[in-house]
């Protein structure tokens, strides 16, 4: 079974309105101000989805700046994963400077059905994950129900790109540090972060963090799957494509040609997904049929 852990969809209306949305979120018109940056709506990804064998995926919402943009959005993507259920994975977003909005907004969501918070995206959104008061009430609410926190990471070096930011390692650690029973995703192979494992008090730290593989060819050379589950574990790495940054069957191709054990791909492609989605608490029947 494939799951990808990191695709991002629109509300027909964002996808149509592109201009006005850019007008509303200076973020937002940094990475979408081009018609070439694709933006998808629940059917178009699961047209895609079916185009290439992929069974579920974690539909992530947008950082967005303000509370009212979260949670206008975050309905769509619980609507859609209603409408497609088991295909889409519902992640909704908030806004962290909001304080208790932020946990309200978590507990409404959660209450629909979303099975996981993200994607935070700390430069877009202007507040630093890893101020412990900043954070306490998104980790403390997602703690009580039971789910986890995806957020964008950076790496400290490499080339530049549109979104890339300053969440790089360090503030990361500081982030799983200050509350360290909460489990969290750290994207694009948290920035980096899994080299660090061989430090023992950032092995310590990362005892509940996974890491998503989102926009990966765009980083690093395919070893890195073989490298990840050496240093943190070959059940702490999680298919993520950034679709519609980039197609599923790269990622799918890539990680089929890598010399991994058969058990080590199965664990990537899908078998960690199901396991940290059923810690959630509501995945019985959460993986069901196909057809849409």
């Amino acid at each position: 079974m494939i799951v990808d852990f990191h695709v991002h969809i629109f509300p027909p209306e964002v996808c149509r309105g592109r201009d006005e949305y850019r007008c509303r979120d200076r973020h937002f018109e940094a990475l979408y101000a081009s018609g070439k940056a694709k933006l998808i709506t629940a059917e178009e990804l699961i047209r895609a989805m079916d185009a290439s064998g992929v069974d579920s995926a974690v539909t992530l919402n947008f950082g967005w700046s303000t509370p009212d943009l979260c949670q206008e959005t975050n309905d769509y993507i619980l609507d859609a994963a209603r409408r497609y259920p088991g295909r889409l994975i519902p992640f909704c977003t908030v806004q962290p400077k909001s304080g208790l909005l932020a946990r309200r907004e978590i507990e409404r969501c959660r209450a629909a059905g979303a099975q996981g918070i993200g994607e935070l995206m700390p430069d877009a959104q202007e507040f630093d994950l890893g101020d412990r008061d900043v954070m306490r009430e998104v980790a403390e609410a997602a703690k009580e129900a039971g789910i986890p926190v995806l957020t964008h990471a950076s790496e400290p070096v490499g080339h530049a790109y549109p979104g890339k930011g300053k969440t790089t390692p360090d503030l990361l650690v500081r982030f799983v540090q200050n509350f360290p029973d909460l489990t969290v995703v750290l994207a694009h192979l948290g920035g980096g972060l899994p080299f660090y494992a061989l430090m023992p008090e950032v092995s310590k730290a990362l005892k509940n963090v996974y890491f998503d593989t989102a926009a990966q060819p765009f980083l690093y050379q395919p070893a890195v799957y073989r490298l990840l589950a050496e240093l943190v574990g070959a059940d702490k790495v999680l298919f993520g494509s950034d679709y519609p940054l980039l197609g599923f069957k790269r990622y799918i191709k890539e990680i089929s040609a890598l010399d991994l054990t058969d058990h080590c791909r199965e664990l990537i492609l899908g078998g960690n997904a199901l396991q940290l989605l059923a810690q959630v608490g509501k995945s019985e029947g959460l993986f069901g049929s196909r057809s849409a």
